[in-house]
């Protein structure tokens, strides 16, 4: 696991200079605190920051194949790079090293683009190809691993994390407001966009070449639901399968030169992993958990980690979210992030990987099986969309207009204001929003309104709807669920909280064989009835106690709207007041100060649109007020 970034000169070819890719790379220092590596040769320069995780002792990066003319710096792992080493001897390569990076340039030279084809792991990479005066930047099929880029029409810069890239001189911070909008509507920035004018996300599964013509993006891998046929195979055959699968990569995750252990929140997902890490060592898993006291209703998972980590016998440890945290963190996290996300398990995600890193270099985690198996309660209610759609426009208006006036109830309303729409694409972004449509009017100042006339989440939904092959609803929701929510919000808030602290983070569910295995499996086995996750509960059932198999899915919900009403008031009162919102020039202050109003007299629960207007304010201060070559620490907090 590392930080990488660089430069590459396209269109003058100038040399780089090699005090800018050392400042890039001084600002991913917490990626990579073990070693330093640099190449700069004319055009273009390469930088690594390594935590080392395998082959502590030969794998220092950059690497390159035997005559020197293709390098590569690396993020991630590659699991599968025993098999790739001995195929690549087999036909006459030389490997210097032990690791899973050399792999990489002997495949280049063998199969050119096509080489990320031939790995399974998660990585974002870069590689100089010298003989084609070519660079080419590669992410993995699900987006695990994050990689930005910048063209400026000259030069090309990229780096594991925004932060790198604003070190080089030339590159300033303007906020992109259609960001911000898709911000406001979906609670995370939708790849390819980000908060940064000028500075885009590779997709996941793509690959950027950058010559003299300047950048071009391709597509590598894709989902596929075609295969969803043969209704005949018994089930039984699906869960033996799946099984299997889920075992070989979970036990391909545990090569490691390091101490390393899992993250438990005491659900399916992470207990079924810590279950088969059992089963695989000689010794107690190492589990670390995080939760909070219980108020106003809200309640945590820890008794069920607890549970789980008593029946496997792991070497268990916990750390409990408090109020000051977030006003103590908040400025810390969000320089991480390097943009918002309006996600709660954030602060969470922070303190149990660096509670983690106290013990361990390395852990596994639960993510990704909701997206796979159909875990979230919208599965259902899409199963039904079709029904509703059917019905006259003035009624489903009717019910979205109830849907706005209802009392309390978020998700509630969320879902019926979702199912009330009349197309698919406005429906499946409704299942995700912040501020809807109305409220967003509400919120954003008349001048702001005007320059985002006709900007919406729509597009986003449609260019990715666009690839995929699934006819029906619930698949085309796991689809979008999948390239989506899971890359832009669950899997970079668990990136950059993991890293913060030093911390890799392997995620077993989304081994891509086991992906493709999920999206073709029959949907009943994913959503049976009202039964979600069928399949995985029922291989996970011969692992698990029955409290943990049958629990209610809570997610990570922490009590922010009680803080925000009583021990965090202040802190939010205090970034969200009116001369600051003034100060910004972008939400009305009176409707945010009624928001505020409402929410601390207890009219409305409005604690997940608080943490998102506070997740804006903590970003501009962060990013825009700050100076963007700020390296390595927060204003407040060392990293």
């Amino acid at each position: 696991m590392c930080g990488i970034t660089g430069a590459y000169n396209y269109k003058n070819q100038e040399p780089v200079a090699s005090e800018i890719v050392a400042a890039m790379m001084d600002a991913i220092h917490h990626r990579g605190p073990d070693e330093s590596g640099m190449y700069v040769a004319g055009p273009v320069g390469l930088g690594s920051k390594r935590l080392s995780i395998i082959d502590l002792e030969t794998s220092q990066q950059p690497i390159t194949n035997e005559s020197g003319d293709v390098v590569v710096v690396y993020n991630g792992e590659t699991y599968n790079y025993r098999e790739l080493r001995h195929q690549l001897q087999q036909r006459g390569h030389s490997l210097r090293t032990a690791g899973d990076t050399e792999v990489i340039p002997h495949l280049y030279e063998d199969y050119g683009l096509d080489c990320v084809d031939w790995l399974r792991g998660m990585f974002g990479f870069a590689l100089w190809d010298d003989s084609q005066r070519r660079l080419v930047l590669a992410r993995d099929r699900l987006g695990i691993k994050p990689l930005y880029y910048a063209d400026t029409g000259e030069r090309l810069l990229f780096g594991s994390e925004i932060k790198a890239i604003l070190q080089a001189p030339d590159m300033q911070v303007r906020p992109n407001l259609e960001a911000l909008s898709n911000f406001l509507s979906l609670k995370y920035v939708p790849a390819p966009q980000t908060m940064f004018d000028g500075i885009r996300a590779l997709p996941p599964g793509h690959i950027l070449v950058c010559d003299s013509d300047g950048p071009r993006e391709h597509r590598y891998w894709d989902m596929s639901f075609q295969a969803e046929s043969n209704p005949a195979r018994p089930e039984s055959d699906w869960a033996e399968e799946l099984e299997a699968l889920l075992r070989e990569s979970v036990q391909m995750r545990l090569i490691s030169d390091v101490p390393f252990g899992a993250f438990l929140s005491g659900g399916v997902d992470s207990s079924t992993v810590v279950a088969l890490m059992s089963e695989f060592l000689d010794e107690p898993v190492k589990t670390f958990s995080v939760g909070f006291s219980p108020v106003g209703g809200v309640v945590s998972e820890l008794p069920n980690a607890r549970l789980v980590a008593e029946r496997f016998g792991t070497d268990h440890r916990e750390v409990m979210v408090e109020p000051q945290h977030l006003v103590d963190l908040g400025p810390k996290l969000t320089w991480h992030l390097d943009q918002p996300i309006a996600d709660q398990g954030t602060l969470g995600n922070y303190l149990v990987a660096d509670l983690a890193a106290d013990h361990v270099k390395m852990v596994l985690s639960g993510e990704g099986a909701d997206e796979l198996f159909a875990g979230y309660a919208r599965y259902p209610g899409e199963r039904v969309a079709h029904r509703l759609g059917a019905l006259p426009g003035p009624v489903r208006r009717w019910a979205s207009d109830v849907a706005h006036r209802l009392p309390g109830r978020r998700r509630a309303k969320l879902a019926l204001n979702a199912l009330a729409q009349p197309d698919e694409v406005t429906r499946l972004s409704s299942w995700f929003p912040l501020f809807n449509t109305t409220m967003k009017r509400g919120l954003l100042r008349p001048e702001i309104q005007a320059e985002l006339s006709g900007v919406s989440p729509a597009p986003v939904f449609e260019d990715c709807l666009a690839a995929c092959d699934a006819a029906d609803s619930v698949s085309r929701l796991l689809y979008v669920d999948t390239k989506l929510w899971l890359p832009d919000d669950l899997l970079a808030r668990g990136d950059k909280t993991s890293m913060a602290a030093s911390l890799e983070a392997r995620v077993p569910f989304l081994d891509h064989k086991l992906v493709e295995f999920a999206a073709a499996l029959p949907r009943n086995l994913k959503l049976n009835g009202l039964k979600r996750k069928y399949l995985l509960k029922k291989v996970s059932s011969k692992l698990l106690p029955p409290e943990i198999i049958n629990q209610k899915k809570r997610g990570f919900p922490i009590p922010f709207s009680e803080w925000f009403r009583g021990s965090a008031r202040e802190f939010v009162r205090d970034h969200l007041a009116s001369e600051a919102l003034d100060r910004r020039q972008i939400f009305d202050a009176p409707f945010v100060m009624n928001l505020l109003d409402e929410h601390e007299r207890g009219f409305a629960d409005h604690g997940a649109l608080i943490w998102g207007l506070l997740s804006t304010e903590l970003w501009y201060r962060e990013f825009v007020d700050a100076s963007p070559r700020r390296v390595a620490k927060s204003p407040t907090l060392p990293v």
